[in-house]
């Protein structure tokens, strides 16, 4: 371990909340056969994390490994927070290893809650494949796979695409998602779907049309949330 990385530890020792934590773990449904089992938080604020985050923006991989190896939450979302921040500055050749060091931890079941996906999937997968089509077949492969957290990887990774209104990968995906049980799926699926709506509303409506009969409810309400509250409602009665 490192001296800054050692320096990093001690600075979430310092700044922990035994109080908070406990709120956290139960947010995060951290209790036996919960999808966070396991996660150990030290009760730290997202700000917080993210100054420690640029304090320590220049560990190197091997250290931002051992922090995505921990059990301790903060460790591996500050440890995201610094690689994100590191793709963003980093060459195309950077960038490669970037993407395929957190594909080997997404398969390692090191990036494995929907906050620690949420910052990261978009701006290090979605950004990486933006310009590289033929490439995207990983997010199909993520998004048939039996694991909660690669499919919420692959679908999220689309926002990237969305903000761009390349649109196609995030549509598969909702349809190869539509049936899956886990309310984590239906909400991110939602999300994307209601940002597909922000960007071209006909584009959304037709994916309804096709599957609103199909789709969980939780991710017909995501996926509807900006629309009139009238058309809501027609939706929700179809």
């Amino acid at each position: 371990m490192s001296n800054e990385l050692e320096n990093l530890k001690n600075e979430l020792l310092r700044l922990k909340n035994p109080e908070k934590a406990k709120n956290l773990q139960r947010f995060f449904k951290t209790g036996k056969g919960e999808y966070g089992e396991g996660d150990i938080f030290l009760g730290i604020v997202v700000p917080e994390q993210r100054k420690i985050a640029k304090m320590f923006s220049d560990l190197e991989l091997n250290d931002l490994q051992e922090l995505l190896d921990s059990k301790i939450h903060e460790h591996r979302l500050i440890s995201l927070f610094i690689l994100v921040d590191k793709y963003k500055r980093a060459d195309e050749q950077e960038k490669k290893e970037i993407f395929d060091f957190y594909l080997k931890n997404t398969e390692k079941g090191n990036i494995n809650n929907w906050d620690l996906i949420d910052l990261s999937a978009p701006n290090i997968v979605g950004d990486f494949l933006l310009n590289k089509e033929k490439e995207r077949k990983i997010l199909s492969d993520f998004a048939k796979s039996e694991n909660l957290w690669k499919k919420r990887v692959a679908i999220l990774a689309t926002f990237r695409f969305i903000k761009y209104k390349d649109l196609d990968d995030s549509l598969k995906l909702s349809e190869i998602l539509l049936n899956n049980k886990h309310d984590l799926i239906h909400k991110a699926v939602g999300w994307m779907l209601r940002e597909i709506g922000k960007r071209d509303e006909n584009v959304l409506k037709e994916f309804l049309i096709k599957n609103h009969k199909k789709m969980p409810r939780t991710m017909l309400r995501y996926s509807i949330e900006k629309f009139p509250e009238d058309e809501r409602k027609e939706w929700l009665k179809k």
